[in-house]
């Protein structure tokens, strides 16, 4: 099995959601008391969110080639980024550590085009909805039309990921708002939804929705974990 080098802490709420997924996949690939290797770098959220709201994206793109070379001196075979907005420089970290970088928007693009979906709604942080590094690659490699919310709820779906999500908050009536940016997406024509920052699967699932949800966290750590394996998924 191959050593998974995860890039954490991106916030650790999320990071603990991929250790239980990483594992829980090993198991079920291999029974019994198998379990996934991996090495963790954890950062301090509070340091990363300080450079992203500054735009500093160079500085965030500093911290994580440092995590990435750490990584890869420490015997990782291939990296995670444990979140979708940190992906902004996932090239970056593949070229400082010499690693591949499982990209998240693939199995999530991979998974909307089995759905038989081509117009998924993006639900994510601001960095994510508003730039073009995840959307861009989801309609380059992909070839899918990703929507977002109107400018209003993009700021309502942002603050409730960074004041209540990444602080382990989790609140019935910011699942209600949620919910409504959702119906207006559907209204918009989206067909399907994805859940494209790492902690909105805390919120949202596919119980709440009638369309195809999209856990991007549990897309990314199962498909993390198939490659560490090898021979491609289960079943």
């Amino acid at each position: 099995m191959k050593m998974i080098g995860v890039i954490g802490g991106l916030s650790w709420e999320s990071t603990a959601i991929y250790y239980r997924l990483l594992n829980e996949r090993v198991r079920a690939r291999l029974g019994g008391l198998h379990s996934a290797r991996l090495l963790l770098w954890s950062f301090d959220f509070a340091e990363i969110e300080a450079l992203q709201a500054e735009g500093n994206w160079a500085g965030a793109t500093r911290a994580m080639e440092a995590a990435a070379r750490a990584l890869a001196a420490g015997g990782a075979d291939l990296l995670l980024i444990a979140s979708n907005t940190m992906h902004k420089m996932a090239d970056q970290a593949a070229a400082a550590s010499g690693l591949p970088v499982l990209h998240i928007a693939d199995p999530t693009g991979q998974a909307i085009r089995a759905a038989g979906c081509r117009r998924p709604a993006l639900l994510a942080t601001a960095y994510t909805m508003e730039q073009d590094f995840y959307l861009g690659r989801l309609r380059e490699r992909h070839g899918l039309d990703a929507m977002v919310p109107n400018e209003a709820d993009r700021r309502q779906v942002h603050r409730i990921i960074y004041d209540e999500l990444c602080q382990g908050i989790v609140r019935p009536q910011s699942k209600a708002a949620y919910l409504e940016v959702v119906r207006r997406l559907r209204a918009d024509g989206a067909d399907s939804i994805i859940l494209g920052c790492t902690e909105i699967c805390m919120l949202l699932g596919q119980d709440d929705l009638d369309c195809p949800v999209l856990d991007t966290t549990r897309l990314h750590a199962e498909h993390a974990a198939d490659l560490a394996i090898g021979g491609g998924p289960a079943g």
